[in-house]
């Protein structure tokens, strides 16, 4: 594929925030193999892209307003299954790299190294290859060795999965509701799935085995109300406001 002319590597940023694909945009430009054909602050605008441009590589952001970067990529993988996808997220965690590439996507990188990674993923994915950096592909190798141990939370859907990073955030049903743009019914429905996925009873037993198994750790981090996380099994002590 590519531009036909030049020969060189089409993208499409697609992130939410414009400054950032500004940057990203001023990084590749000055590569004379890649060029940016398109940017994107939404998922439907990156789907739109795509339709639009003869595209090689979609550089995309996991947090996209108007859908799940998961389902946006096993969407892509579906209706664009030429396009490489290149994850560039700020989610450090191990899990968001194995899930991206359960649902379709070539490379995962996160933002705080594109600057030095990303015009080596773009070039090995458009040749064909995935790309993960070498720290994160030694990580998930050691994690692979047990795998017949395989952890409860592997079981979650991509949605389920989502609604559990806002659980542990603080965030109230309704916020979460708001957010992926479904029902509060719909949200509460995951949130009793995933507990009986996890085999705890309440918020607290969830959050506290999202920070067991280091899932969230940046939200865990930043969510000060968790200190107060009470050690009786059955207890759901949350600040007020909390769902």
């Amino acid at each position: 594929m590519g531009n036909p002319i030049t020969g060189a590597i089409t993208v499409v940023l697609a992130d939410d925030h414009q400054i950032l694909r500004q940057g990203l945009g001023r990084l590749l430009a000055a590569e004379v193999d890649i060029e940016v054909v398109a940017e994107a602050g939404t998922g439907f605008e990156a789907l739109e892209a795509l339709r639009r441009y003869q595209v090689d590589v979609l550089v995309l952001d996991l947090s996209m307003p108007d859908m799940p970067g998961m389902d946006l990529i096993k969407r892509m993988r579906s209706e664009f299954p030429a396009v490489k996808v290149l994850v560039l997220t700020m989610h450090t965690e191990d899990q968001y790299a194995v899930r991206a590439f359960r649902s379709g996507a070539s490379g995962f990188i996160t933002k705080d190294s594109a600057a030095g990674q990303l015009v080596e993923a773009i070039r090995k994915l458009a040749k064909g290859g995935a790309y993960v950096p070498s720290a994160l592909a030694e990580r998930m190798a050691l994690g692979m060795k047990d795998f017949q141990d395989t952890p409860l939370h592997q079981q979650l859907s991509n949605r389920e999965f989502e609604v559990y990073r806002h659980i542990v955030a603080g965030k109230r049903l309704t916020d979460i509701a708001d957010e992926l743009h479904l029902s509060i019914k719909t949200i509460s429905t995951h949130k009793a799935r995933i507990m009986e996925k996890l085999g705890v009873a309440g918020t607290a037993s969830l959050v506290r085995y999202g920070l067991q198994h280091q899932l969230f750790e940046d939200y865990a981090r930043e969510s000060a109300w968790m200190v107060d996380l009470p050690d009786e099994p059955g207890a759901d002590r949350r600040p007020a406001g909390v769902n």
